[in-house]
């Protein structure tokens, strides 16, 4: 039986673009997201929880931590929220994941926004003097930063991000 040229050129193009999709799925998962040669020091990481009391990071040193801020208005924040979601219950008791609202405190908002995205295993906390803000010195939303064992900053991925990518949950648990 022979093969007619048409089809052999289909397949060949159907077979390219399986390895450019793969390529670029790769290029986007490393993109936005930036490994520390060497870990930063931070100083005292405060904001408020959703009865706007205070949390201080220093306490739970000894877990990996990430901060994930976000608003309502953003629209690549809204889109990576539930691979968050996923992440945490992934992580359950390994790693505490705090997703941090960049507008002043309207807790009827944000909880609207986390009952329209189906989000049940995180909490809701603020930073409502924008303080982190000029510490991270962040660009722009979503920025999540991730914190070792030793309350040091070892990553930070800027801009939307899958949490539920395999590479990113085998980085995190190497750091366990």
């Amino acid at each position: 039986m022979q093969i007619s040229k048409s089809i052999k050129i289909y397949t060949h193009i159907i077979i390219a673009i399986f390895f450019v999709n793969k390529v670029l799925a790769s290029e986007t998962f490393s993109k936005n997201l930036i490994i520390h040669e060497n870990p930063k020091i931070l100083s005292k990481v405060e904001f408020k929880n959703l009865n706007l009391q205070d949390i201080d990071l220093a306490k739970n040193k000894g877990k990996i931590m990430i901060l994930n801020f976000w608003a309502t208005w953003c629209a690549p924040c809204k889109k990576e929220m539930p691979s968050l979601d996923k992440l945490s219950l992934y992580f359950k008791d390994k790693i505490i994941i705090y997703p941090i609202n960049m507008e002043k405190p309207n807790i009827e908002k944000t909880i609207k926004f986390f009952k329209d995205l189906k989000i049940e295993s995180l909490k809701i906390y603020f930073d409502p003097d924008f303080k982190l803000a000029k510490k991270f010195k962040m660009r722009g939303l979503p920025t999540t930063i991730l914190i070792d064992k030793n309350g040091m900053e070892f990553g930070r991925i800027i801009g939307e991000f899958n949490f539920d990518d395999e590479k990113f949950k085998k980085i995190l648990q190497g750091k366990i």
